[in-house]
């Protein structure tokens, strides 16, 4: 009888060990994106009917429907993100770092991507963000297919003439992108000159960019008024 009973006890242990391996390796169900950037690449993957909530900086893919709105990509309503049920959040290192820990605390899976720092750290994060909803082979299809664009794009511009180029992330403080960022190498990659390339800091002032004299100003609008910026630049 004991022998039985130990038996059984071996079998229901393997068999909780089997199912709890099994819950893990499922692709998630409902997830919660933080990050535009992440919801348009859960879009490319085909996951985006996944998402039940995401911030109001997230853009809705042309076809689909909109999505539960849960904050900012830096400050998050907690209440409404564990009503939603998530089975997922994906985040990035802007979004509050105690509303991070305190979601951790009660039990859901959070996933943090860092700010990547160049074009092959974007396409290591795709394919970890891949392996998280189990797509990793369209991932590196993906990725395939990007690397062959830049390397496209760079034959067909490295004869022509390099302009120089001011990309402008904020406005106050007057904010741009240094060497260490990604889009430092897109600039690059289109054939383009950075101004910025050597600052150890995005912080710049107006007549620092004016002196270096760029040829183009990039203007990104998320947060700021792209339309205001133009004209103060214009003056």
């Amino acid at each position: 009888m004991i022998k039985r009973n130990i038996i059984f006890e071996l079998i229901l242990a393997l068999a909780i060990t089997i199912l709890s391996a099994t819950m893990a390796l499922a692709s998630p169900q409902r997830i919660i994106s933080l990050s535009p950037a992440v919801t348009e690449q859960l879009h490319l993957l085909g996951e985006y009917d996944k998402i039940v909530g995401n911030t109001t900086y997230c853009l809705v893919p042309a076809g689909q429907k909109g999505k539960e709105k849960v904050g900012t990509i830096v400050d998050i309503n907690i209440e409404k993100i564990v009503g939603l049920k998530p089975d997922l959040i994906l985040t990035t290192q802007l979004t509050n770092d105690r509303s991070i820990r305190k979601l951790k605390d009660m039990g859901i899976k959070v996933e943090v991507f860092p700010q990547p720092k160049g074009f092959e750290e974007i396409c290591q994060q795709f394919i970890r963000l891949g392996d998280i909803v189990r797509k990793r082979d369209k991932a590196e299809e993906i990725v395939s297919k990007a690397k062959g664009k830049v390397r496209e794009i760079r034959k067909r511009v490295e004869m022509l003439p390099k302009p120089k180029v001011f990309v402008q992330l904020g406005a106050k403080p007057l904010f741009t992108a240094t060497g260490d960022s990604f889009v430092d190498d897109f600039i690059d990659f289109a054939g383009g000159v950075n101004i910025t390339h050597n600052l150890k800091r995005g912080l710049i002032t107006r007549e620092e960019v004016i002196k270096k004299n760029p040829d183009i100003i990039m203007i990104v609008t998320m947060g700021i008024a792209g339309d205001r910026e133009k004209k103060v630049w214009r003056k």
